[in-house]
């Protein structure tokens, strides 16, 4: 476990945060109007090729939810699925044929759908939900795995607010590397899976409008070596910077993110990351990583609310270290869209 004195928010001083086994379950629902809770799962089998992320939101207050499946096939084609089932409780995450359950806090989580999901041979057609949703063949889909603990736990909820008023994204958050074994089939095909990817959970209140635009990278080389990103611009300021860097026996907490982007097409879709994660260790020795992605398939998501456009571009991507190591995980970019261009290109 991670002390809490060491997690900072961005470059600002240490926080401290508090994260019990009791917090793998759902919390109290909370009285604003936007509160979320939700748990999101990757993963990626690089012996067959195949990547996924899986994600529940509970918006109870909202009395909705958000559920989405999202596979990227050996084939290059990827199963997408999203809906908004009725949601008037925040007993569990199971809604529209997903299924998330605690095993063992910290330790053990399954994950399960059942469902139908739009084939596209485009993934960029999501660009489109409506379009892309009509014009595309659907299948039967079923998930079933198993997530197991790689690394330490990072993050939990602040003894103290850390976003501002009309900015919350989540008052309570942590993420950890994880190992996934199960079972995928789309349609007649299905697949044994084990790979390796990273889980998150979240509460509090939440819009995908919050952020300007912010950048999350996850990664894993085997068990050996995994690392996250996060890069979280506001409006009117610096934003945030962090993230951490698991070695296979510790977790180091970064004080500093840097990233460029290589950009592609006309939508300015990220297709090549540059990213620099910044540590010390306990002696005060710097550390720092060098890290070069380079996207294999990216699906484009769409979010409106209030008269904004928010663009969620989610990566499948190879992760490559400066010392030759190959990993692969997500790389994940939300944009506020004004006058049909993502705001964050200059990052």
């Amino acid at each position: 476990m991670v002390d809490p004195a060491l997690i900072r928010i961005g470059r600002l001083r240490p926080v401290r945060v508090r994260l019990e086994p009791e917090d793998e379950y759902l919390h109290e629902l909370g009285p604003e109007p936007t509160f979320n809770e939700s748990m999101y799962f990757n993963l990626y089998d690089p012996g067959i090729g195949l990547g996924g992320f899986f994600r529940l939101g509970n918006r109870a207050n909202e009395g909705r939810g958000e559920m989405t499946t999202c596979l990227y096939l050996p084939d290059g084609r990827v199963a997408f699925m999203f809906a908004r089932p009725t949601v008037t409780t925040n007993d569990a995450f199971d809604a529209a044929g997903m299924r998330f359950e605690v095993i063992e806090p910290f330790e053990r989580l399954t994950v399960h759908y059942e469902g139908k999901v739009v084939l596209l041979e485009d993934p960029l057609a999501m660009a489109d939900p409506r379009r892309a949703f009509t014009e595309n063949p659907y299948a039967e889909a079923s998930v079933a795995l198993d997530y197991t603990r790689v690394s330490d736990m990072f993050g939990g909820e602040p003894d103290e607010p850390h976003e501002r008023p009309g900015e919350e994204f989540a008052r309570g958050h942590y993420e950890q590397l994880v190992a996934a074994t199960g079972t995928i089939s789309v349609g007649d095909q299905r697949w044994s899976v084990a790979g390796f990817g990273l889980r998150d959970h979240s509460w509090g209140p939440r819009t995908w409008q919050a952020p300007w635009y912010y950048r999350w990278l996850t990664g894993n080389v085997g068990r050996e070596f995994g690392f996250m990103g996060s890069r979280i611009a506001r409006r009117d300021g610096e934003g945030t910077r962090g993230g951490f860097v698991w070695d296979g026996g510790t977790l180091r907490p970064c004080h500093s993110f840097e990233i460029a982007t290589d950009w592609d097409g006309p939508d300015h879709y990220h297709r090549a990351v540059h990213a620099t994660l910044h540590a010390r260790d306990d002696d005060g020795t710097p550390r720092t990583w060098r890290i070069t992605g380079r996207v294999l398939n990216l699906i484009p998501l769409r979010n409106r609310r209030d008269g904004l456009v928010t663009r969620i571009s989610e990566g499948l991507t190879e992760w490559t270290l400066e010392d030759g190591r190959v990993g692969y995980g997500l790389s994940e970019y939300l944009d506020q869209i004004v006058d049909g261009r993502p705001v964050g290109l200059d990052e």
